[in-house]
């Protein structure tokens, strides 16, 4: 299956599909309606209010999670590809996406961080662009504007607001306007949700601030959840020697990517501490930069038959995981 993805033909996105769909399906027999929790903050509690009144089925929901994650995979993919994280053009960070997301139930629920992880992706893909862009000002403050709406999805993901901060700083030579035009786009949405507020008569200062508390990430009470993050860990240590073994051959754009998603992974490992939450839906937003490193690992082993052994298992677990638990 690895040497399939392996190559960059068209066929793979429908094999995809058919690959997720194997993995997923029996979260269509035995769906679950749209997971809230404590830490969601305004938009994705009015979404659900909206939505509430309207008694979807939940199966609706688990084929929207679906296609989110089908549509995440397919652009980071092609994010990796444009990027040239990767020597060459492939689908294997599409088919890491689905594979590792299928370690955890929770997520395939229809949540504010899937919400969330969608736009993080896209705005990774216009960090990695800035160092080529002439005129970065209206990327920049379009950047500020996406990351300050994941932060009215789901509280924690303030913590992002770091991650664009370091991006510039790592993507771009220090200019103080730029900086300054980030910060703007990042309180843009809470401008007009204050004034939504505020013209409604209904201001809570609450419903603005992201309010979250640090405590240490429960620790996994099941031996199926430790060996999830075994299998997420393993192969992202062993693509993360490879990444490191072959920087020497990337130019430098594709250094400052690869940085840049170690960066986010950082912040969304600090996601799962202001979270600090007995589930882990909150874990979906470290999904991303593990899929990167899974894709190099499957990628650069030089024995044919190491990757493949090391696919099969996952997911042959990933296939237990959802249809027997």
């Amino acid at each position: 299956m690895t040497g399939i993805f392996k190559q960059k033909t068209s066929s793979n996105i429908l094999l995809l599909l058919v690959y997720g769909l194997i993995l997923k399906f029996n979260r269509f027999l035995n769906p679950a309606g749209p997971a809230q929790q404590p830490e969601d903050h305004f938009l994705y509690n009015w979404l659900i209010g909206v939505l509430k009144p309207l008694h979807i089925a939940p199966v609706l929901y688990v084929l929207i999670s679906f296609l989110l994650l089908y549509g995440q995979a397919l652009l980071f993919n092609r994010i990796c590809n444009d990027q040239k994280l990767l020597p060459r053009p492939n689908y294997l960070p599409a088919m890491a996406h689905l594979l590792t997301t299928s370690l955890f139930i929770e997520w395939n629920y229809f949540s504010a961080p899937l919400l969330a992880n969608t736009l993080l992706i896209w705005i990774y893909y216009r960090m990695t662009t800035l160092p080529n862009i002439q005129k970065p000002g209206p990327a920049i403050f379009s950047i500020g504007v996406q990351i300050g709406i994941v932060t009215l999805l789901y509280r924690p993901a303030i913590v992002f607001v770091a991650l664009v901060l370091l991006a510039l700083f790592v993507m771009r030579p220090f200019r103080l306007r730029e900086w300054a035009i980030n910060i703007l786009g990042i309180t843009m949405p809470y401008y007009f949700l204050a004034l939504v507020l505020y013209l409604s008569n209904s201001w809570d200062w609450n419903k603005i601030k992201p309010v979250f508390s640090i405590s240490l990430p429960a620790i996994p009470s099941s031996i199926y959840h430790t060996i999830s993050i075994i299998l997420l860990v393993v192969p992202f240590m062993i693509g993360g020697y490879y990444v490191q073994a072959n920087l020497n051959k990337m130019m430098i754009h594709v250094r400052k990517a690869w940085s840049l998603l170690l960066l986010y992974l950082i912040m969304a490992m600090l996601i799962i501490l202001a979270d600090g939450g007995s589930n882990f839906v909150s874990w979906m937003l470290c999904s991303i930069p593990i899929t990167a490193f899974h894709a190099a690992m499957y990628f650069y082993i030089n024995s044919r038959r190491m990757p493949m052994i090391i696919h099969w298992i996952v997911f042959g677990y990933a296939i237990y995981v959802n249809y027997w638990l």
